[in-house]
Protein backbone atom coordinates (compact mmCIF):
# COMPACT_ATOMS: atom_id res chain seq x y z
CA UNK A 1 0.00 0.00 0.00
CA UNK A 2 1.34 3.44 -0.91
CA UNK A 3 1.35 5.98 1.63
CA UNK A 4 0.36 9.91 1.25
CA UNK A 5 0.87 12.14 3.90
CA UNK A 6 -2.26 15.00 4.38
CA UNK A 7 -0.79 17.81 4.64
CA UNK A 8 0.74 21.42 3.60
CA UNK A 9 2.99 21.69 6.51
CA UNK A 10 6.29 21.79 4.59
CA UNK A 11 8.18 20.87 8.11
CA UNK A 12 6.22 17.74 8.02
CA UNK A 13 6.54 17.05 4.76
CA UNK A 14 10.14 17.10 4.57
CA UNK A 15 10.93 14.95 7.46
CA UNK A 16 8.10 12.47 6.05
CA UNK A 17 9.76 12.37 3.06
CA UNK A 18 13.26 11.77 4.43
CA UNK A 19 12.28 8.81 5.86
CA UNK A 20 12.14 7.43 2.06
CA UNK A 21 8.02 6.19 2.89
CA UNK A 22 6.07 9.21 1.19
CA UNK A 23 4.35 8.36 -2.39
CA UNK A 24 3.00 11.40 -2.51
CA UNK A 25 0.43 14.27 -0.85
CA UNK A 26 -2.93 15.05 0.00
CA UNK A 27 -4.12 18.80 0.84
CA UNK A 28 -7.19 21.15 0.90
CA UNK A 29 -7.85 24.82 1.06
CA UNK A 30 -8.25 25.01 4.76
CA UNK A 31 -4.55 23.00 5.30
CA UNK A 32 -2.59 25.37 3.18
CA UNK A 33 -3.90 28.69 4.16
CA UNK A 34 -2.77 27.45 7.91
CA UNK A 35 0.55 26.72 6.64
CA UNK A 36 1.04 29.84 4.79
CA UNK A 37 -0.21 31.96 7.97
CA UNK A 38 2.26 30.06 10.05
CA UNK A 39 5.26 31.92 7.86
CA UNK A 40 3.69 34.93 7.67
CA UNK A 41 7.22 36.32 8.90
CA UNK A 42 8.38 34.90 5.08
CA UNK A 43 5.74 36.93 3.62
CA UNK A 44 5.84 33.62 1.16
CA UNK A 45 3.15 34.06 -1.44
CA UNK A 46 0.36 31.41 -1.43
CA UNK A 47 1.26 30.28 -4.92
CA UNK A 48 4.74 29.82 -4.24
CA UNK A 49 4.12 27.64 -1.50
CA UNK A 50 1.75 25.33 -3.22
CA UNK A 51 4.80 25.32 -5.61
CA UNK A 52 7.20 24.51 -3.19
CA UNK A 53 5.41 21.32 -1.95
CA UNK A 54 4.76 20.21 -5.39
CA UNK A 55 9.14 20.25 -5.59
CA UNK A 56 9.17 18.44 -2.33
CA UNK A 57 6.99 15.74 -3.16
CA UNK A 58 8.10 12.62 -5.00
CA UNK A 59 4.70 11.53 -6.27
CA UNK A 60 0.82 12.54 -6.56
CA UNK A 61 -0.13 15.92 -5.08
CA UNK A 62 -3.79 16.84 -4.72
CA UNK A 63 -5.27 20.10 -5.23
CA UNK A 64 -8.77 21.63 -4.37
CA UNK A 65 -11.28 22.81 -6.61
CA UNK A 66 -13.62 25.27 -4.48
CA UNK A 67 -16.40 25.71 -6.49
CA UNK A 68 -20.15 23.64 -7.21
CA UNK A 69 -21.24 24.07 -10.30
CA UNK A 70 -18.82 22.31 -13.30
CA UNK A 71 -18.06 24.87 -15.21
CA UNK A 72 -16.70 26.64 -12.52
CA UNK A 73 -14.79 23.26 -11.05
CA UNK A 74 -13.79 22.39 -14.58
CA UNK A 75 -12.34 26.19 -15.12
CA UNK A 76 -10.47 26.09 -11.41
CA UNK A 77 -9.10 22.65 -12.09
CA UNK A 78 -7.74 23.77 -15.18
CA UNK A 79 -6.23 26.76 -13.92
CA UNK A 80 -4.69 24.84 -11.30
CA UNK A 81 -3.04 22.82 -13.36
CA UNK A 82 -1.70 24.87 -15.75
CA UNK A 83 -0.18 26.68 -12.84
CA UNK A 84 1.34 23.97 -10.82
CA UNK A 85 1.63 20.64 -13.37
CA UNK A 86 4.44 21.99 -14.93
CA UNK A 87 6.47 22.36 -11.47
CA UNK A 88 7.11 18.42 -11.50
CA UNK A 89 3.98 16.76 -13.01
CA UNK A 90 2.49 15.60 -10.44
CA UNK A 91 -0.65 17.35 -9.78
CA UNK A 92 -3.93 15.79 -8.88
CA UNK A 93 -7.21 17.90 -8.80
CA UNK A 94 -9.75 16.66 -6.27
CA UNK A 95 -13.33 17.05 -7.36
CA UNK A 96 -15.89 15.81 -4.84
CA UNK A 97 -18.22 13.36 -5.67
CA UNK A 98 -21.58 14.84 -4.92
CA UNK A 99 -21.93 18.83 -4.76
CA UNK A 100 -25.35 18.88 -3.02
CA UNK A 101 -25.24 20.32 0.55
CA UNK A 102 -29.30 19.64 1.00
CA UNK A 103 -29.45 24.07 1.38
CA UNK A 104 -27.73 24.59 -2.01
CA UNK A 105 -28.87 24.91 -5.42
CA UNK A 106 -26.58 22.27 -6.76
CA UNK A 107 -28.55 19.25 -8.16
CA UNK A 108 -25.45 16.95 -6.97
CA UNK A 109 -24.57 15.49 -10.48
CA UNK A 110 -22.12 18.40 -11.13
CA UNK A 111 -18.99 16.76 -9.28
CA UNK A 112 -19.29 13.55 -11.54
CA UNK A 113 -19.98 15.86 -14.91
CA UNK A 114 -16.74 17.83 -13.90
CA UNK A 115 -14.93 14.31 -13.30
CA UNK A 116 -15.77 13.37 -16.83
CA UNK A 117 -14.95 16.37 -18.36
CA UNK A 118 -11.15 16.98 -16.63
CA UNK A 119 -10.71 12.98 -17.35
CA UNK A 120 -11.64 13.62 -21.00
CA UNK A 121 -8.96 16.39 -21.25
CA UNK A 122 -6.27 14.16 -19.47
CA UNK A 123 -6.08 15.44 -16.32
CA UNK A 124 -6.26 13.04 -13.26
CA UNK A 125 -8.67 13.37 -10.66
CA UNK A 126 -9.12 12.32 -7.16
CA UNK A 127 -12.77 12.19 -6.60
CA UNK A 128 -13.33 13.28 -2.75
CA UNK A 129 -16.15 13.43 -0.47
CA UNK A 130 -16.93 9.27 -1.06
CA UNK A 131 -18.72 7.82 1.81
CA UNK A 132 -20.51 4.94 -0.23
CA UNK A 133 -19.22 2.10 -2.70
CA UNK A 134 -22.19 3.24 -4.89
CA UNK A 135 -20.53 6.43 -5.11
CA UNK A 136 -17.14 5.32 -5.78
CA UNK A 137 -18.59 2.95 -8.56
CA UNK A 138 -20.13 6.19 -10.61
CA UNK A 139 -16.17 8.09 -9.80
CA UNK A 140 -15.00 5.30 -11.36
CA UNK A 141 -16.99 5.14 -14.49
CA UNK A 142 -17.06 8.67 -15.13
CA UNK A 143 -13.21 8.46 -15.16
CA UNK A 144 -11.84 9.56 -11.53
CA UNK A 145 -7.97 8.29 -11.23
CA UNK A 146 -8.09 7.78 -7.87
CA UNK A 147 -11.49 7.68 -4.84
CA UNK A 148 -10.91 8.59 -1.89
CA UNK A 149 -13.06 6.87 0.72
CA UNK A 150 -13.67 9.05 3.98
CA UNK A 151 -13.23 6.25 6.70
CA UNK A 152 -12.92 8.59 9.52
CA UNK A 153 -16.06 10.69 8.75
CA UNK A 154 -18.16 7.85 8.13
CA UNK A 155 -17.33 6.14 11.29
CA UNK A 156 -18.12 9.48 13.20
CA UNK A 157 -21.82 8.86 10.92
CA UNK A 158 -22.29 5.63 12.25
CA UNK A 159 -21.61 6.63 15.89
CA UNK A 160 -24.28 9.89 15.83
CA UNK A 161 -26.66 6.89 14.09
CA UNK A 162 -26.04 4.10 17.04
CA UNK A 163 -29.26 4.82 19.10
CA UNK A 164 -31.04 5.55 16.35
CA UNK A 165 -32.94 3.79 13.85
CA UNK A 166 -31.18 2.39 10.75
CA UNK A 167 -32.03 4.01 7.75
CA UNK A 168 -33.40 2.24 4.81
CA UNK A 169 -30.02 1.83 2.33
CA UNK A 170 -28.30 0.15 5.66
CA UNK A 171 -25.84 2.97 5.91
CA UNK A 172 -25.35 3.78 9.23
CA UNK A 173 -24.42 -0.18 9.46
CA UNK A 174 -21.47 0.56 7.60
CA UNK A 175 -18.07 1.48 9.04
CA UNK A 176 -15.35 3.06 7.18
CA UNK A 177 -12.98 -0.34 7.33
CA UNK A 178 -15.84 -1.76 5.66
CA UNK A 179 -17.05 0.66 3.20
CA UNK A 180 -13.19 0.54 2.18
CA UNK A 181 -13.17 -3.26 1.51
CA UNK A 182 -16.63 -3.07 -0.38
CA UNK A 183 -14.75 -0.84 -3.00
CA UNK A 184 -11.35 -2.71 -3.31
CA UNK A 185 -14.15 -5.78 -4.02
CA UNK A 186 -15.75 -4.10 -6.98
CA UNK A 187 -13.02 -2.36 -8.32
CA UNK A 188 -11.24 -5.91 -8.22
CA UNK A 189 -14.63 -7.55 -9.77
CA UNK A 190 -14.68 -4.72 -12.82
CA UNK A 191 -10.78 -3.79 -13.27
CA UNK A 192 -11.29 -0.43 -12.82
CA UNK A 193 -7.91 1.46 -13.50
CA UNK A 194 -8.76 3.78 -10.44
CA UNK A 195 -6.75 3.80 -7.43
CA UNK A 196 -8.56 3.88 -3.61
CA UNK A 197 -7.35 6.14 -1.25
CA UNK A 198 -8.46 5.74 1.90
CA UNK A 199 -9.07 9.33 3.24
CA UNK A 200 -9.77 10.60 6.67
CA UNK A 201 -7.42 8.51 8.75
CA UNK A 202 -7.90 9.29 12.56
CA UNK A 203 -5.72 6.67 14.10
CA UNK A 204 -3.75 3.61 13.78
CA UNK A 205 -6.20 1.37 13.05
CA UNK A 206 -7.74 2.91 10.37
CA UNK A 207 -4.50 2.51 9.09
CA UNK A 208 -4.68 -1.24 9.73
CA UNK A 209 -7.78 -1.38 8.41
CA UNK A 210 -7.12 0.59 4.69
CA UNK A 211 -4.54 -1.72 4.29
CA UNK A 212 -5.95 -4.95 5.46
CA UNK A 213 -9.56 -3.70 4.05
CA UNK A 214 -7.41 -3.53 0.21
CA UNK A 215 -6.76 0.19 -0.14
CA UNK A 216 -3.98 1.22 -2.86
CA UNK A 217 -2.80 4.09 -1.01
CA UNK A 218 -3.85 5.87 2.82
CA UNK A 219 -3.68 9.29 2.70
CA UNK A 220 -2.33 10.11 6.91
CA UNK A 221 -1.85 12.98 8.92
CA UNK A 222 1.40 13.28 10.29
CA UNK A 223 0.95 13.03 13.74
CA UNK A 224 -0.25 9.52 12.80
CA UNK A 225 2.80 8.39 10.91
CA UNK A 226 4.81 9.12 13.92
CA UNK A 227 2.24 6.54 15.87
CA UNK A 228 3.29 4.22 13.61
CA UNK A 229 6.77 3.93 14.18
CA UNK A 230 5.96 4.20 17.84
CA UNK A 231 5.47 0.65 20.31
CA UNK A 232 6.07 0.17 24.20
CA UNK A 233 7.70 -2.88 23.56
CA UNK A 234 10.07 -1.22 20.79
CA UNK A 235 11.25 1.66 23.18
CA UNK A 236 11.83 -0.99 25.57
CA UNK A 237 13.88 -2.87 23.70
CA UNK A 238 16.03 0.30 22.79
CA UNK A 239 16.77 0.68 25.99
CA UNK A 240 17.53 -2.94 26.80
CA UNK A 241 20.05 -2.16 23.63
CA UNK A 242 21.77 0.81 24.90
CA UNK A 243 22.36 -1.26 28.37
CA UNK A 244 23.87 -4.37 26.29
CA UNK A 245 26.51 -2.38 24.66
CA UNK A 246 30.45 -2.78 25.87
CA UNK A 247 33.09 -0.96 25.92
CA UNK A 248 35.24 -3.30 23.94
CA UNK A 249 32.35 -3.22 21.14
CA UNK A 250 32.21 0.00 21.05
CA UNK A 251 36.00 0.45 20.53
CA UNK A 252 35.48 -1.46 17.58
CA UNK A 253 34.09 0.77 15.71
CA UNK A 254 37.55 3.14 16.27
CA UNK A 255 39.47 0.66 14.59
CA UNK A 256 36.61 -0.01 12.22
CA UNK A 257 37.08 2.74 8.14
CA UNK A 258 34.66 3.23 5.61
CA UNK A 259 36.23 2.87 1.83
Amino acid sequence: MDIFIDTADIAEIREACSWGIVDGLTTNPSLIRKAVEARKQDRIDMADYIEEICRLVDGPVSLEVISLSVDAMVEEAIKLHRRFYPVRKNVVIKIPVNTNDEDGPSPGFEGLKAIRELSGQGIDVNATLVMTAEQALLCAKAGARYVSPFMGRVDDYQRTLADASSPADGSALQTGCVLVEGIAHIFRHYSFNCSIIAASIRNVAHVRCAEMAGAHIATIPFAVLKQMTAHPKTSEGIRRFADDVVPEYSRLFDSLTVS
